[in-house]
């Protein structure tokens, strides 16, 4: 009887232990990126933009990293959030794994690695604010306080650049549903949230919709950028296949369709819904996006 209880009490915990074990884990990884950075861990705290003293406490593990700072961590340190939470840039948990092409390039110097970040923050800011074929190397190096010979040590030529830019938006946008996602165990809740995260909100999320625009354009004359266009876009595709899928397994979502089937509509249903709010259409807002893609998914993909 004694045992039968230890037994239970161990099976309780159990959950509790893999997520302190999994906490501590990623602890360690983000001190391994302070380690690696140059600098102090306040300056590192300051160009992620958080109190030092928050960030004191996230690694003694009497606070959690918020999923908007492991996003800045992986940002600043030269990392992906896949990495510091599961220990790998490839592994497959909520959202899929990326393909080659929309990899970013890195550089293993960190202080190098610190300019080349800057390069491409200012180089896609230009680009979502002003379009792709507007933005010229001399515009880049006059946002980043620097020479134009600069920005070709670490990009040759200007599409070079460009396209890293696009790469590095992506990769934002994976990163922040990875860290945004990776707690949701329930499928349903995580599809309205991964819906929630492609709202064109105004800030970050809508400079990410002008960027995809413009991939979009860029895809249908430049065979190299469609590529990038299609890896990109399978990832996305087969985070919400994924996620339906999971769902059916856990008997919340309807289980007579396959989930490829109910993925494509969903994601057009999300393309052609953020472009109308992007290009300011009468009676299409963020808000009316998302009440409409919420329905839609209680509708057709809920299980009754």
């Amino acid at each position: 009887m004694r045992y039968t209880q230890s037994l239970r009490l161990s099976q309780r915990l159990l959950p509790f232990r893999f997520v302190e074990e999994a906490d501590s884990a990623l602890r360690d990884r983000v001190r391994l990126v302070l380690r690696e950075h140059p600098g102090s861990q306040r300056a590192f705290a300051e160009q992620m933009g958080l109190d030092a003293t928050k960030l004191s406490k996230s690694l003694a593990g009497t606070r959690r990293f918020t999923p908007a700072e492991l996003t800045r961590v992986a940002e600043v340190g030269n990392v992906t959030v896949n990495w510091l939470i599961n220990g790998s840039d490839e592994v497959e948990t909520v959202a899929a794994a990326p393909q080659r092409s929309a990899v970013l390039a890195r550089t293993t110097d960190a202080r190098e690695a610190g300019r080349h970040q800057q390069i491409l923050d200012a180089a896609w800011h230009l680009i979502a604010e002003h379009g792709y074929h507007a933005v010229r190397i001399a515009d880049v190096a006059k946002a980043c306080g620097i020479s134009a010979a600069t920005i070709h040590y670490h990009f040759p030529g200007r599409d070079d650049l460009l396209t890293e830019a696009l790469r590095h938006s992506v990769r934002q946008a994976f990163d922040r549903q990875v860290a945004e996602l990776h707690s949701i165990e329930d499928a349903h809740e995580r599809l309205l949230r991964l819906v929630d995260l492609q709202l064109p909100k105004p800030g970050l999320l809508r400079l990410e919709w002008s960027i995809w625009l413009q991939v979009w354009n860029e895809s249908a004359r430049n065979p190299k950028m469609g590529v990038l266009h299609s890896d990109s876009y399978t990832r996305w595709h087969d985070t919400i296949a994924r996620t339906i899928r999971e769902g059916q397994q856990q008997g919340v979502f309807v289980t007579d369709a396959d989930p490829e089937d109910l993925t494509v509509p969903l994601t057009a249903l999300i393309d052609g819904l953020g472009i109308q709010v992007l290009t300011e259409r009468p009676g299409r807002s963020v808000e009316r996006m998302q009440q409409v893609l919420h329905d839609y998914v209680e509708r057709e993909i809920v299980r009754r």
